[in-house]
């Protein structure tokens, strides 16, 4: 039998892929067998996530992108279908988080977070559909969170957005499938990076969320890749619109003690 997961001359774009998860994710891919073009503003984290794809003997692009600039999108799509001649997955990974008191959260803080954590997946998604539908089976990830089903304090835009994304995901989901692209989500549980790790680490906030889950610990950035394998390989060939929550049961967890 073929291995289904195997992702062998698949082309994976992954924006937000040269830090944090994005970049766990990018180098994942890699490891399956995936030729992955990890994207985002800073030439020096692009360089550095790109050495390690080729480190692994795969092909990748350095070409730099913002998700809150269509322009840089379309640069960047058309530059991986020149290299390589088609495009089978597109990974959105690029977001931030910002906790405040949203009594004082600002119109411009506000829109600035939508326009990266939701309107910034959904301009790649256009962006990237016509590759996607091309490959006769494309693959959309997008990377939500669990603020996308409950509220976390004093995160109430981010939660909005990421709540928005898994909405846009099922959407696309329905409208896409008739052109063989499936479009799923990861909500990853707690996994700290260099953008949450202060507010999560010997703190009450931190705590808490140990307490809140199952498995007692954090996650580590390397155990959200099988699941996206799983999504943008053959094995995903009849799953789309859904969300998997790589949280350590946190979703599932009622009283812990």
């Amino acid at each position: 039998m073929p291995n289904s997961l195997d992702l062998s001359g698949r082309i994976a774009v992954v924006t937000g892929g040269t830090s944090g998860l994005g970049r766990a994710l990018a180098v994942g891919l890699a490891e399956h067998g995936a030729n992955v073009i990890p994207t985002g503003r800073r030439a020096d984290a692009i360089d550095f996530a790109c050495r390690e794809i080729e480190a692994l003997g795969r092909e990748t692009l350095r070409c730099a992108s913002d998700v809150g600039n269509r322009a840089s999108l379309e640069c960047m799509r058309d530059a991986v279908l020149a290299r390589f001649g088609h495009i089978d997955v597109l990974i959105n990974a690029a977001g931030y988080t910002l906790k405040q008191p949203t009594i004082r959260v600002t119109d411009e803080q506000w829109d600035a977070l939508f326009d990266t954590d939701l309107t910034g997946a959904f301009r790649a998604c256009q962006i990237f559909f016509e590759p996607l539908k091309a490959s006769g089976r494309g693959r959309i990830v997008n990377i939500a969170s669990l603020g996308s089903f409950v509220a976390f304090h004093e995160v109430a835009a981010y939660c909005a957005a990421k709540s928005g994304l898994l909405s846009l995901t099922r959407s696309l989901a329905c409208e896409w499938a008739q052109y063989n692209i499936s479009v799923n989500a990861i909500a990853p549980g707690v996994f700290p990076t260099e953008l949450n790790k202060n507010i999560i680490h010997g703190t009450g906030r931190g705590r808490e969320l140990l307490m809140r889950t199952p498995m007692n610990r954090f996650g580590r950035p390397e155990e959200l890749v099988g699941t996206a394998v799983l999504l943008a390989s053959d094995a995903a060939s009849f799953l789309t619109g859904q969300c998997i929550a790589v949280d350590g049961g946190l979703l599932a967890s009622g009283v812990n003690s």
